[in-house]
């Protein structure tokens, strides 16, 4: 049996827990929302700007630790992601944007609200890719959310055109759910130093990064 690429996305999305979704459709975008109300399962949060959507699932993001999801459509809409983005990026947090784009044979035409929006968040994202076959769209996705979440978590973007959204191919299948990542520790040397430093202290105080803010860290810098 086959599914199309659209109806593929929001099933992976459920697999990985995702529960909401922000965003402001648009024609590019429209086969993604249309499979997001026949899927069901997904609530979605409609934005007034798409920068308010990059930052509702960043706020997301910041409360449960696992990534926040946005949608925007071709041109402005993805443009208007940027500084959610770029933030997203600066603040260690795990973001996954999926943008419409027109469709495959209008790429590189200057077609109405075309905009390479890969080339525009590369440098402010771990990872920033256009999708141009449905069949690609498993790995394409398992990608993105594992490089959201690994190491230093960040922002993440897969750009879909029209067409592949549509598209057509094989299901293959129940995506199969994440491996629970490994809790990073600091290294034995780096944590003994920091206790000794703490225990000698008169009047100790700790001057945490960012990323303490996630709701994991912050408990076990308290512990």
């Amino acid at each position: 049996m086959d599914i199309s690429g659209a109806r593929y996305i929001i099933r992976f999305l459920k697999s990985r827990g995702v529960e909401v979704v922000t965003g402001i459709p648009g024609g590019s975008i429209l086969p993604l929302y249309d499979a997001l109300a026949q899927e069901g399962g997904i609530r979605h949060v409609l934005a007034r700007h798409e920068q308010g959507a990059g930052f509702m699932a960043q706020g997301m993001a910041r409360l449960t630790g696992a990534p926040g999801v946005c949608l925007a459509t071709s041109g402005p809409g993805a443009t208007n992601l940027i500084t959610a983005i770029a933030d997203a990026r600066r603040d260690s947090v795990p973001l996954v944007c999926l943008t419409g784009q027109v469709p495959l044979g209008m790429i590189g035409t200057e077609a109405f609200q075309e905009v390479d929006i890969v080339a525009l968040v590369s440098s402010i994202t771990k990872l920033a890719q256009r999708v141009d076959d449905a069949r690609d769209l498993p790995k394409a996705l398992a990608r993105a959310f594992d490089a959201a979440t690994e190491g230093r978590p960040g922002p993440v973007l897969l750009d879909l055109p029209k067409d592949v959204q549509s598209q057509m191919f094989p299901d293959p299948g129940a995506p199969s759910a994440p491996a629970t990542p490994a809790q990073r520790a600091p290294a034995a040397w780096d944590a003994a130093r920091a206790a000794a430093m703490l225990n000698a202290a008169k009047r100790p105080v700790m001057l945490l990064g960012g990323g303490a803010a996630r709701p994991d860290a912050a408990r076990a810098a308290r512990a």
